[in-house]
């Protein structure tokens, strides 16, 4: 059949239309790059919505839970990729954390928003098929247990490799596949504990040991994990074979440490001092230099003067200073004079906000950050936006967070080309569930 060309504006993807033995029409986009990405015909309207996304074609099977997988998904879902989420009967921990609102708590919409959801029960017979099958027809797959657990449940990578020669498979973990600890439990936490975030953070401040305030291991690993998968698709454009990324929490975390070679080589002595909290009449701000050039600008340009004398000791001149310092700023009129005061040193600064009020910063509520998406109860609810603003192609969360098992019988329709009456079949086997109350019990 003669290939014909979609969308002249967009040179890079090419579609024809074949046959599938079930005798349903199926197209094959292919990129110019020769990557092949086929779907049922139905879906190719709500595909050519989508095409202008990065990503778009690239079909994800998501088995991971709570934030590092998740995260990772979530991303390339902004991006265009078809994104699944494969569910246990029990549901991701997260569907305990947060505000619920149309049945879907806010900690589970934030990290799942776009995706599509189907639940399996790995332990019935037919299951582990079934994600065969699933795999067969998947790009990029997502998991997160320990090292040990996905061989354990028979869709290891040797096995999954066997099926799909051109797979890419991220596995997240505390602490890699290999190793004395590979088989250790972990989550973000253990990891700040583990490579010195939490001692660094007591020493500086003075507070007694206590975790940070954000899971920090984890996004690390999600965003060291999609640069992985995204290099592992280049390089498949060109061998035709898939991988395995194999990325822990604590090698990721560690690399991004951009503290860590003060520690390495005991030479904090030559790093610049922290930054510092203010007050000020727009309210605490924190000034991002370090105490000694600011003391040498308000003393040249703001007509401070030095209260201490040659004699003093380093400690008490310190003290002194910063006194003065503290009062000069507690001195200014307003927000304005603030702000005069910083331009005329060219000092960065910012405000030290309440992240409830966070849409009210300037720069998050011009580029829309934060954002509304669909709370499955006939309203919105908001969101955070990925931060990505291409020049000529789209991206952004585009709706949100599924129902355990919603998507049961339209994944294996457009995967698969499976019929209702097989997807019933499973149904009926406890091979797939859902959560009838919330989308009813035909899924």
């Amino acid at each position: 059949m003669a290939i014909q060309r979609y969308q002249p504006s967009i040179k890079r993807f090419l579609c024809k239309k074949v046959q599938v033995p079930a005798g349903l029409g199926k197209l094959v986009v292919r990129s110019l790059f020769g990557e092949e990405f086929p779907m049922l015909t139905s879906q190719w309207f709500q595909w050519r919505l989508t095409m202008d996304y990065p990503l778009s074609g690239l079909r994800v099977l998501d088995l991971s839970r709570v934030l590092s997988g998740p995260f990772a998904g979530r991303m390339l879902s902004d991006l265009g990729a078809e994104v699944v989420k494969v569910e246990p009967p029990e549901g991701d921990v997260t569907r305990h954390w947060g505000r619920v609102v149309g049945g879907v708590p806010g900690y589970y919409h934030q990290q799942n928003a776009g995706k599509r959801n189907i639940c399996i029960d790995l332990r019935a017979e037919g299951a582990v098929q079934l994600v065969c099958d699933l795999v067969a027809q998947a790009d990029i797959l997502i998991e997160n247990y320990r090292p040990d657990v996905m061989q354990r449940l028979g869709i290891g990578y040797d096995t999954l490799k066997a099926i799909n020669p051109r797979l890419i498979m991220l596995s997240i973990s505390g602490f890699g596949h290999q190793g004395s600890e590979l088989r250790r439990p972990a989550y973000a936490p253990v990891v700040h504990a583990e490579i010195g975030l939490l001692h660094r953070h007591a020493k500086r401040s003075g507070a007694p040991y206590s975790d940070l305030p954000l899971s920090v291991a984890d996004t690390n690993a999600s965003l060291h994990g999609l640069v992985g998968l995204l290099a592992a698709v280049i390089m498949r454009q060109r061998t035709g074979l898939g991988q395995h990324i194999d990325i822990a929490m604590a090698d990721a975390s560690t690399a991004t440490d951009d503290q860590l070679q003060y520690d390495l080589e005991d030479s904090h002595d030559t790093a610049p001092l922290p930054n510092e909290v203010w007050d000020s009449p727009l309210g605490p701000v924190l000034l991002s230099t370090d105490f000694r050039l600011l003391w040498k600008l308000l003393t040249t340009s703001q007509g401070v003067t030095d209260p201490t004398t040659a004699d003093m000791a380093l400690a008490e001149k310190v003290r002194g200073r910063k006194d003065a310092a503290r009062t000069f700023f507690q001195g200014l009129t307003d927000g304005e004079d603030f702000r005069r005061v910083m331009n005329e040193m060219n000092i960065a600064w910012g405000l030290v906000r309440d992240p409830a009020n966070i849409r009210s910063q300037a720069t998050i509520h011009e580029r829309v950050s934060i954002v509304q998406v669909d709370d499955r109860a006939g309203g919105t609810r908001p969101t955070t936006q990925s931060p990505y603003r291409f020049s000529a192609a789209k991206s952004g969360v585009r709706g949100g967070a599924p129902h355990r098992g919603e998507h049961n019988v339209a994944v294996l329709a457009d995967w698969l080309a499976m019929d209702k009456r097989t997807v019933t079949g499973l149904i009926n086997r406890g091979v797939l569930l859902a959560d009838e109350t919330l989308v009813g019990n035909d899924q």
